[in-house]
């Protein structure tokens, strides 16, 4: 049986990546990147709550948003699509590969699949022969 994800594991898996540091982006989001240092691009990122995204049911800017990037627009409509999984877009992103998760739902999926979209969302924004290194051809 697979384990649910938790809202820790998007920590875990992504510090369990080659070269990742947790750092910030667009201001002081906290933000997951690869590779370490000035060079590092971002992978996987909390947003603070905002008028763009806002709960549907309630109106209220969702508190626990983590946005992670996806390698094209397809696999981000693939898993937007997909209804068994709690992955969602915004306006705001329109044309932005990256898919939205409330970490409150994170346990709607596996922590297998979890890591398998933030590995992807790595392997999208590492250099390539890191991933080469780590992932294979």
């Amino acid at each position: 049986m697979s384990t649910p994800a938790r809202p820790e594991d998007v920590d875990e898996i992504c510090a369990g990546l080659p070269e990742t540091e947790l750092g910030t982006s667009w201001g002081d989001v906290p933000t997951w990147k690869v590779p370490r240092g000035e060079k590092g691009r971002g992978f996987v990122l909390y947003r603070p709550p905002g008028k763009t995204a806002v709960d549907p049911a309630t109106g209220e800017p969702y508190e626990d948003l983590v946005v992670i990037i996806t390698p094209t627009e397809v696999e981000k409509d693939a898993l937007v699509a997909d209804e068994s999984t709690p992955f969602f877009t915004i306006d705001h992103f329109t044309g932005f590969a990256a898919v939205l998760v409330q970490q409150s739902r994170l346990g709607e999926i596996s922590r297998e699949e979890l890591a398998e979209i933030i590995t992807d969302a790595w392997a999208t924004r590492a250099p390539k022969k890191l991933v080469r290194e780590h992932l294979g051809d």
